[in-house]
């Protein structure tokens, strides 16, 4: 048994975050002085990554930097062999002098894995160049067909330990969170209760193309179990009672409850949510879906049981009855794509709440003129008047954090928050639904991905948005002209114009996360082989200080769709 190994057999899994790797290439011939400079920077930079990048949760990423600088294939080996010791998944390599491709950096990732994300940030300084080392092993690199992210910056020409500038360190930190969302979602998974809902099919879980494009695995669960479950009292019922007395406390009669019965549904409801919460948590998920119709609620030809509306609120909220928690984004109605959509944006943003929204009627400026006139509403130059906007609509899986603004307290969101009676119409076997009103101003990024058989690719529409807010007697009219007692958040596109955002829609639902800037996403997209669709009239082709830098690699090759189809082999 001699050199063989003995692994742990811990019961549990440990947290998984995400690790990056900070290094630097250097010539053998520069100078100690400049020696040191570099070291210098490849410490401030993993410091600054460690301070700024956490993951969903809210816990740190690991960084580890190595002050052996590259410069010959020697020193590519050594720090290869430390990054894979470290479990490096990132590579961020930082130089500040000249140096040579292909006995540097180039002989590191060639033992790393393939899709290793790579980031090159350097000083645009002139006496040792690190930004011609940048061009020409970002060259290189391209011309094999790798992808990098070029990150030209600033920090001063001189000093020992030059600081670099706030957009440099602000450019670095989006491609980090595009990076650990790209590796820290691989090898994750999600939990799906129940099959393809209602048929819809841009909701469905197309298991090989995800695993391939995210490494995502997707757990399916029968409906049955939950059931079982819920019938069996396999939860825990002292936790029940607390989440029913919490909502209690905060929204008292707002949540509608006519009768005994009804308040039997409304707590099945809740033991519905712990036991799907417990269920995903025996196989780590990090996110789900709920199938719900129309077996489950809606199809007489059973047994119809109680909605679980507010069970998928509080799984997008940040905070339950016990506190705090992260966002864990949960789709309603079997979402797959859904789904995806908010797990990323949800950890590209930090963890942010996701909003899942019917993409609803749409109200052009015209069409809200006359009606405004009818109510007697001044409509004046208001965003919502010149633009329009959408109604996002839907009870299932409406976070709480949406009644109110970014950062706002739990128990100033609850005042907003109402629990109707389900519409008997649709849902028979009754239980609450979830209504609140989205306030205006909160910005961020709305989108949608999509799944292709032709490309066997998946695609992401989207465009920067804001929510507005209607004066009161047109938010009445507008709510009651869809569901009243559904959440409402009115979003106008940044860019789209409503005759563009009403025929692009790549399904009936679309999602929103504030607090995503433009750069991450466009970074994440481009390492996993996502589609960009932003086809508005008005949105330029790069907007400067807002868009990523086109990859090296997507201009040598056609642009960024045909090379993004050659890197999945479509082409």
């Amino acid at each position: 048994m001699a050199g063989a190994m003995e692994l742990g057999t811990e019961a549990t899994a440990g947290p998984s975050t995400v690790t990056f790797g900070v290094c630097a290439a250097c010539d053998p011939r520069i100078d100690q002085p400049s020696r040191q400079r570099v070291v210098n920077i490849i410490r401030r930079l993993a410091g600054e990554i460690a301070d700024r990048v956490h993951m969903p949760d809210g816990s740190p990423v690991a960084v580890a930097y190595a002050p052996l600088l590259i410069d010959t294939e020697k020193q590519a080996d050594i720090v290869a062999r430390q990054f894979r010791a470290a479990g490096v998944q990132a590579v961020v390599c930082c130089p500040d002098t000249w140096a040579f491709p292909q006995l540097t950096l180039m002989s590191l990732l060639s033992q790393l894995p393939d899709r290793t994300a790579v980031n090159l940030t350097v000083g645009n300084s002139a006496p040792k160049p690190g930004v011609v080392y940048a061009h020409a092993v970002n060259g290189a690199l391209a011309q094999t067909g790798r992808l990098t992210h070029l990150n030209v910056g600033n920090w001063p020409d001189t000093g020992d330990d030059p600081e670099p500038s706030e957009a440099t360190i602000t450019a670095l930190v989006d491609w980090c969170y595009a990076a650990l969302t790209f590796a820290g979602l691989r090898g994750r998974r999600v939990v799906v209760f129940g099959h393809d809902s209602m048929g819809m099919e841009t909701a469905l879980a197309h298991i090989m193309p995800t695993r391939q494009t995210f490494g995502i695995e997707i757990t399916r669960l029968d409906m049955k179990l939950l059931v079982d479950r819920l019938h069996k009292g396999a939860f825990d019922a002292a936790q029940r009672k607390a989440l029913r007395a919490w909502l209690d406390r905060h929204l008292g009669d707002r949540i509608v409850l006519p009768d005994a019965g009804a308040s039997e549904r409304f707590d099945q409801g809740l033991a519905l949510y712990l036991v799907m919460r417990d269920l995903m948590a025996e196989v780590n998920a990090v996110g789900g879906g709920f199938m719900n119709q129309l077996e489950w609620g809606s199809d007489p030809r059973g047994i119809p049981l109680p909605i679980a509306d507010t069970a998928e609120s509080l799984f997008n909220s940040t905070f339950d009855h016990n506190g705090p928690k992260p966002a864990l984004p949960f789709a309603t109605e079997a979402d797959v794509q859904g789904l995806l959509t908010m797990l990323a944006c949800t950890w590209l943003s930090g963890g942010n709440p996701p909003l899942f929204m019917d993409f609803r009627k749409v109200w052009e400026p015209a069409e809200l003129a006359a009606l405004a006139g009818r109510l007697g509403v001044s409509a004046g130059k208001d965003l919502w008047a010149v633009k329009g906007f959408v109604d996002g609509d839907n009870s299932g899986s409406a976070s709480f954090n949406w009644a109110g603004r970014p950062g706002e307290a739990p128990e100033e969101l609850l005042k907003r928050i109402a629990l109707p009676q389900a519409d008997p119409g649709y849902f028979p076997g009754g239980g609450n639904s979830v209504t609140f009103i989205t306030p205006g101003g909160i910005a961020g990024i709305a989108s949608r991905l999509a799944y292709s058989h032709l490309t066997g690719m998946f695609s992401l529409v989207w465009d920067e948005a804001v929510t507005v807010d209607l004066p009161a007697r047109l938010a009445a009219a507008v709510a009651a002209s869809s569901t009243p007692d559904w959440p409402h958040t009115w979003v106008t596109p940044r860019y789209a114009t409503m005759a563009e955002y009403k025929q692009y829609a790549p399904a009936n639902h679309f999602h929103m996360t504030w607090g995503l800037p433009v750069a991450r996403l466009q970074y994440w997209m481009d390492l996993a082989n996502v589609l960009s669709v932003a086809p508005w009239a008005a949105r330029p082709a790069f907007v400067d200080g807002t868009d990523r830098p086109q990859p090296l690699l997507h201009l040598l090759n056609g642009g960024e769709t045909t090379a993004k189809m050659k890197l999945a082999g479509r082409l």
